[in-house]
């Protein structure tokens, strides 16, 4: 496969045939996102992507399950995408799910009736970047979507059919705000019910708008023991009527923490207990990384 840019997808994506629809993302301005900033948006040609269905089945691939790349595949208009569906069952007719990240903006663009059949096409699983259960937080990061958006979109696809798994942020509300970002995104996730949740806790990227702003001391981010603490309580505060699988990246401090709720739940906490009183005494430190050589050790909060 050729792919340009960086390949991004969920863990729970890694075992998915990835197939590469678009180059970039259609949106591009979240002030903490460097994944697509050095490309320009584009769509690949339908030549192009039935000529890497055709290699993959030449070579006798037959995937049961595949993502759509790049940053927002669901961005792609309805026609063009039932296309595609079209093409992926006509060679891989083992397909079941199609599965792909969105944005609020991108479900709020298509009717009811778009989403219908873009559900009977065998598209399951749609990926949205909530980040935070706070509007002012959404505002700041120039998200596309406030809170209530979110609350009708995700009604919207799952009134569908579609199975919602969101991406969020520990540490986006910035230094002194993680009691009170883990209480409003519990709130919103105990309403909209997601089936899975990938928390990437924040890093501030040399090349990222949010990373000069930290240097201006406009934004003062959370240290890693404030968003270790920031995902206990969120964990904890978490209420599910059926499985709800969670994992969670420090990737800067290499923590990780992953399981199913409600089972998992106390092993979860009692994990995420041990790294909170290992760290408590540690320096505090953020997560940055340079774009251009890859991850920094984590800096001191006067390394900024």
């Amino acid at each position: 496969m050729n792919y340009e840019g960086q390949i991004c997808r969920g863990p729970m994506e890694r075992s998915s045939y990835m197939l590469p629809v678009a180059v970039g993302c259609s949106y591009n301005r979240c002030k903490f996102c460097t994944l697509f900033r050095h490309l320009k948006y584009r769509e690949l040609p339908m030549e192009q992507i039935e000529g890497e269905l055709e290699r993959v089945r030449n070579l006798g691939g037959n995937p049961k399950h595949v993502f759509l790349g790049d940053g927002n595949a669901f961005g792609l208009d309805t026609g063009r995408l039932l296309k595609i569906t079209d093409l992926i069952h006509r060679y891989f007719p083992d397909c079941c799910a199609i599965n792909m990240d969105a944005t609020v903006t991108n479900i709020r663009a298509k009717s009811q009736e778009e989403l219908q059949a873009l559900r009977a096409a065998g598209i399951r699983h749609l990926y949205l970047g909530i980040e935070s259960g706070l509007d002012d937080v959404l505002v700041r990061m120039e998200k596309d979507h406030n809170l209530d958006q979110a609350y009708r979109q995700i009604d919207r696809i799952q009134n569908a059919g579609f199975i919602y798994d969101a991406h969020i942020m520990t540490g986006i509300a910035g230094h002194g705000r993680g009691r009170e970002n883990a209480y409003a995104t519990a709130e919103f996730f105990n309403r909209t019910r997601p089936r899975r949740v990938i928390n990437f806790s924040l890093f501030l990227s040399h090349s990222a708008p949010l990373y000069r702003e930290a240097q201006a001391k406009t934004f003062v981010p959370a240290t890693e023991l404030e968003n270790l603490q920031e995902e206990r309580l969120l964990l904890e505060l978490l209420n599910t009527d059926g499985p709800l699988t969670y994992d969670g990246f420090h990737d800067r401090i290499e923590f990780r923490v992953r399981g199913t709720l409600p089972d998992d739940k106390m092993k979860m906490l009692d994990r995420l207990d041990l790294a909170i009183e290992g760290y408590r005494n540690h320096e505090p430190v953020i997560a940055v990384t340079d774009d251009s050589s890859g991850p920094l050790p984590a800096q001191t909060m006067t390394a900024l």
